[in-house]
């Protein structure tokens, strides 16, 4: 894209640079891909972009289609250097796209799209007593592999007494923090942190168990290894007896 811009100044005399482009006169590199054009400003604001950070503040609607088609370009070139003939491939022909619309709007929206908004309720019973919810759907992304996380996490809350949230909204925080490219021990943590920081509850328990594909798809190739990592704060981190209810409570569910 060239951007013109003409100076009607008296002041301004010379023809020759009030008819350059903007970019000759500003020294704005419009031809840059959005992706260098987005991780300039992100290192100019100093806002880390780690595979399991959300961007989303930095990047506008327009920007992200921008980045949808410079990521099919980038994948299409992926495939033909796998030499896989795209271009009279039936099968192949529109993977390229889906590829990256998978990535940017599904399986690492969590990094593209903004957080989903909590709406809290008034706690006006002062209800005082732990609740579990779950099994709640996992689908994530190993950032080494960027294969596949399936599985399933249990959150537990001491509610605060000023207020709470619809249950629902746990479900979609969840998804949100964790279509990303993750390690497992960080994601959890990364959600305890979120949850704590919207609620501000007495207490949080989260556990998560999981398969991840980067080890049954390829690498050992064994299927029916599972991995389990959980993140106590507040009064289920400092009280045993309200720890060991949340676990009965998970397994009261799956027996």
């Amino acid at each position: 894209m060239e951007i013109r811009i003409f100076f009607t100044s008296a002041h301004c005399r010379d023809e020759n640079v009030t008819k350059l482009p903007f970019s000759r006169i500003f020294d704005v590199d419009t031809s840059k891909e959005i992706s260098k054009i987005i991780t300039q400003r992100l290192r100019t604001r100093n806002v880390s972009f780690f595979a399991n950070e959300c961007i989303a503040d930095h990047i506008s609607d327009e920007e992200r289609k921008e980045l949808l088609k410079e990521v099919t370009e980038k994948v299409e070139d992926l495939l033909r250097s796998l030499i896989i003939d795209i271009e009279h491939d039936h099968n192949a022909r529109d993977t390229a796209s889906r590829i990256a619309k998978t990535y940017i709007n599904e399986t690492m929206k969590g990094r593209y799209h903004k957080a989903p908004y909590p709406v809290e309720f008034p706690n006006t019973r002062q209800l005082d007593e732990p609740y579990t919810l779950g099994p709640i759907t996992v689908r994530s992304t190993c950032s080494h592999h960027f294969a596949p996380i399936l599985g399933k996490i249990w959150i537990g809350v001491l509610p605060s007494t000023h207020g709470v949230i619809g249950i629902s909204k746990f479900n979609r925080i969840t998804d949100w923090i964790m279509s990303r490219p993750h390690i497992q021990e960080e994601s959890v943590i990364m959600l305890a942190d979120y949850i704590e920081k919207k609620i501000e509850p007495k207490g949080l328990a989260i556990m998560m168990r999981a398969k991840h594909l980067c080890m049954s798809w390829r690498g050992v190739k064994d299927d029916n290894t599972t991995m389990t990592s959980s993140v106590m704060r507040g009064d289920f981190l400092n009280n045993p007896e309200l720890q060991g209810r949340f676990f009965n409570m998970i397994e009261s569910r799956n027996p």
